[in-house]
Order: structure tokens, then sequence, then C-alpha cells
């Protein structure tokens, strides 16, 4: 395993409620920098900065995790759906012929 995955993936709701997995460290800041300015709050700048120390080494990757975590939580990110189920419905929903 890379030392930027995490252990388990963090599911998390991105756009207009689709589910998103983030896999590791990389994944997280990606999102974090994504983020709009307008709604940056303390919670992200402190999930960003864990995502910085983590990719420099100076943190474990679990850690920034956790932070991304209580971020996405707060922000109402987090899907406690499994990934199967959202790739179930992520088919079915695309499918012209599934009603």
């Amino acid at each position: 395993m890379k030392p930027d995955m995490f252990r388990e993936p963090v599911t998390i709701l991105v756009g207009l409620g689709f589910p998103a997995q983030v896999r590791g460290v990389t994944d997280a800041y990606r999102h974090l920098v994504e983020w709009p300015g307008s709604l940056r709050d303390r919670a992200h700048a402190v999930a960003l900065n864990a995502c910085q120390a983590a990719l420099h080494g100076e943190i474990e990757s679990e850690t920034a995790r956790g932070l991304f975590v209580a971020f996405a939580e707060k922000h109402e990110l987090l899907t406690t759906e499994t990934p199967a189920v959202v790739a179930a419905r992520s088919r079915s929903d695309t499918d012209p012929h599934v009603q």
C-alpha cells in the first residue's frame, strides 16, 4: 500500500450529491483545494494543513484522514452507503430502461 493511502476509503458526496471515494491523502487534498473559497472555514484549513503535512511525511496519513473526515462531517459530505450499493445505484440511475 502506498504511504499516502488510507486504510479505509472515505465516501463523500460531491457535485449534486454524487458519491466519490477518497482513497488517500492526495484525493483528500484535491477535494480540499477544489472546495469553494467562500465556503472555507477553520475545519477546511485544519484538514488542508494536515493533508499537506501528510504529503510531506510530517504526520501519518490516518491522522490526515481523521481531520478530513471531521471536515466532511461538519459540511455534511459523508455518506454511509457502501461502495457496492453506490455503484449499483449509479449504474441503474443512468440506464434509461430502468425505472
